[in-house]
């Protein structure tokens, strides 16, 4: 991920199983979501299905105080 860039990340679970299975699943993941990626990106938009999710992101432009994870590889 850059800097001043813009992504839709997605994902789905597999088969016909779900990844939210109850209301609570939704929070929990929202609360997670922001506790790691909140200062990180500014999210423009985001759906939340049983079986799947999307984010729009930009990714901030100041990441100072976020540290490098060194060999991760985001393309």
């Amino acid at each position: 991920m850059e800097s001043g860039q813009s992504y839709h990340i997605y994902n789905h679970a597999n088969g016909s199983e779900n990844i939210f299975r109850e209301e609570d699943n939704y929070r929990y993941f929202l609360q997670q979501y922001e506790k790691y990626l909140g200062g990180v990106v500014d999210t423009y938009a985001y759906c939340l299905m049983p079986n799947h999710f999307h984010f729009l992101v930009g990714v901030k432009s100041d990441l100072s105080g976020f540290q490098n994870l060194t060999g991760l590889n985001f393309k």
